[in-house]
């Protein structure tokens, strides 16, 4: 099966101050000074994950959710700050938000980590992370992850069984709770993300984007009175608990090389590895318009930067951004 971004636009996509001299000898008097204008207050600085004003930056919490209809719908993701979309078994996928500027009440249904997690993790420090179990074998890898572990095993008091949802969909947490365990976490800093009011030229007009996984398809519609692309999975609204579909005013879809990674399920399903590091080609959404970019992400602690044709940053919209983490060739390890 072929990955697919699907313009639905008939157009062809081509992303591509005065000196006074004194007059006291001839017995003027001096006039006074003028009154000078007080200085502007300055700003707050910009949130360094939504570009949006911040008094202080707070610590980030990386939490893994389920994202299949078995758990839909899910709580707390409209209140991320980044959401990734990371391919696993079978072909589907899951999430992780991050979380600082602000948290949720509740988040979840929250599920097993995955190796491709560890690698996207230490480009925020050393956040916490909270999940919902791990393979036996990759115990090891999420020990020496630059990470402060707040999983349903270690903080279990800050997670409960949601009423009308069976196990394992039924798993949330309170990130207030989650936090509370680990005050060192680090707080949110640069990760490559640029932000501006305005789009910037060379973009192209576009209404639905879709991306295809193996077993699952999204697709981003363009709100102008949202100002959001709106998510649709499987041909469905992407709903959220506390009302509304879920948006975001930028969506970015990174082609990235995915293959098997040495873990696999207990039906023999290998954990596919999706490489964040190195460099690619992607498409920006925003204000309605599909930008052609390059991303480079030169190690696992440094963050990702996005470039359009001439070498200049991406600039992102205000607000929640979505990283979209496909192939462009669907690969089921």
């Amino acid at each position: 099966m072929r990955a697919v971004i699907r313009f639905t636009l008939a157009t062809a996509v081509v992303l591509t101050g005065a000196a006074c001299s004194s007059d006291d000898a001839a017995g003027k008097q001096p006039q006074a000074e003028a009154a000078q204008p007080s200085p502007s207050p300055t700003p707050p600085p910009e949130h360094p994950f939504t570009g949006k004003p911040v008094e202080q930056r707070r610590p980030v919490l990386a939490v893994k959710i389920e994202n299949t209809s078995a758990g839909k719908p899910q709580m707390g993701v409209r209140s991320a700050d980044i959401v990734y979309v990371e391919q696993v078994e079978g072909g589907l996928t899951r999430l992780m938000a991050i979380f600082s500027s602000k948290l949720p009440a509740k988040v979840g249904p929250v599920r097993s980590a995955r190796i491709s997690d560890l690698h996207i993790i230490p480009m925020f420090g050393k956040p916490a992370f909270a999940y919902s179990g791990v393979q036996s074998k990759m115990i090891p890898f999420v020990r020496e992850a630059p990470l402060f572990d707040v999983s349903d095993s270690s903080v279990p008091g800050a997670y409960f069984r949601e009423p009308g949802r069976y196990a394992p969909y039924n798993l949330f947490a309170t990130p207030k709770k989650l936090l509370a365990k680990t005050p060192q976490a680090s707080k949110a800093g640069d990760v490559g993300f640029t932000f501006s009011d305005e789009p910037p030229p060379g973009g192209t007009p576009q209404k639905k984007v879709s991306v295809r996984y193996p077993a699952a398809r999204f697709t981003f519609a363009w709100s102008e009175k949202h100002k959001r692309w709106l998510v649709e999975q499987d041909g469905k609204k992407d709903m959220a608990e506390e009302g509304g579909q879920l948006g975001a005013p930028t969506v970015v879809i990174q082609w990235v090389k995915t293959e098997r990674s040495q873990f696999h399920d207990f039906t023999g399903s290998y954990t596919p590895l999706v490489h964040t590091v190195g460099k690619g080609t992607g498409v920006v959404l925003r204000d309605g318009q599909a930008y052609r970019v390059r991303w480079s992400r030169p190690s696992e602690k440094e963050g990702t930067t996005y470039t359009t044709a001439d070498g200049s940053p991406m600039p992102f919209a205000r607000g929640q951004v979505w990283v979209v983490l496909a192939s462009k060739k669907p690969v089921a390890p």
